[in-house]
């Protein structure tokens, strides 16, 4: 898997603006259980701005990585990110524990990125052919620079729930239950989604590769 750009070490001012003026006024969280995930959301809702930095650097890079892949676009990633944790910290308080931290985040972001794109129709696809194991061929050489606009094609041209799916599976590594959770279905819908994306792609392409 191609390693997605690191994130800056430190978040931008307008984030810690954010964060600091909205953990006032957000109403007190009680936990229902002592999870590691709920005591540091524990200490965010309490102001702790030690446990606001451990919960960004925690997840920042992965939210990139997702941001990044269904965008395309280096700088807009980076915007992204600085959206989606604005509402991951305005929306806190919600957070009660019945999925992980992590899938919660990425719910969050997924909500923000889905949304900038349907705002921003110039988004573009960056996907690189060489970390898509399940449509590899040990016929095709992994450079062939055809193949790879091929293969950007045929995931552009996906529905999106099916490129979305395939895109946090196959290329960004999240597990189908922080994938439903993120979509908010089913783990088996996220399964037959990537199956059905997998078969599309393999359809598309078959005629390239087997020349």
């Amino acid at each position: 898997m191609t390693k997605s750009e690191p994130i800056a070490t430190s978040p931008c001012q307008s984030l810690r603006h954010t964060v600091t003026s909205t953990i006032p006024a957000i109403l007190s969280f009680t936990p229902g259980t002592h999870t590691g995930d709920q005591l540091l959301v524990a200490r965010v809702l309490d102001g702790d701005a030690a446990a606001a930095r451990e919960l960004y650097d925690a997840h920042a890079t992965r939210v990139f990585g997702l941001a990044f892949r269904i965008c395309g676009d280096r700088e807009r990633a980076r915007d992204l990110v600085q959206d989606a944790f604005v509402r991951v910290f305005a929306q806190l308080h919600g957070f009660r524990g019945d999925a992980a931290l992590s899938s919660w985040i990425h719910r969050v972001t997924l909500s923000v990125v889905l949304n900038a794109k349907r705002r921003d129709r110039r988004f573009e696809k960056e996907l690189d052919i060489d970390t898509i194991a399940p449509l590899a061929d040990a016929r095709t050489p992994a450079a062939d620079p055809d193949l790879r606009e091929q293969l950007r094609d045929a995931i552009d041209a996906l529905p999106d729930i099916y490129r979305y799916t395939f895109v946090m599976h196959d290329i960004e590594g999240f597990g189908h239950a922080e994938i439903a959770n993120a979509m908010n279905v089913a783990v088996g819908t996220s399964k037959s989604r990537l199956s059905q994306a997998r078969a599309m792609l393999r359809a598309r392409l078959a005629p390239f590769m087997s020349e």
